[in-house]
């Protein structure tokens, strides 16, 4: 079967939903009791979810966009 580029993209998003989850978290923290075991697994989580970004980007022979600060974009 084929991979989709599509699927590296909803891989990333996911990604961003979960280091928004952390955000929201580490707040929440910061005046209610949290699990403390739950900001580094959200955290690895959002990791994880790119490497398997990157993967599926590999896997479908598509080249990786990458970042370029506004800064250095000339």
């Amino acid at each position: 079967f084929t991979i989709s580029p599509w699927a590296a993209a909803q891989a990333h998003v996911v990604r961003t939903l979960t280091r928004r989850c952390e955000r929201l978290l580490l707040g929440l923290s910061r005046v209610e009791r949290v699990n403390p075991a739950v900001l580094p697994y959200l955290n690895r989580l959002s990791d994880w979810f790119f490497t398997i970004a990157r993967y599926l980007l590999v896997s479908s022979g598509t080249p990786e966009i990458l970042w370029i600060k506004a800064a250095d974009r000339g």
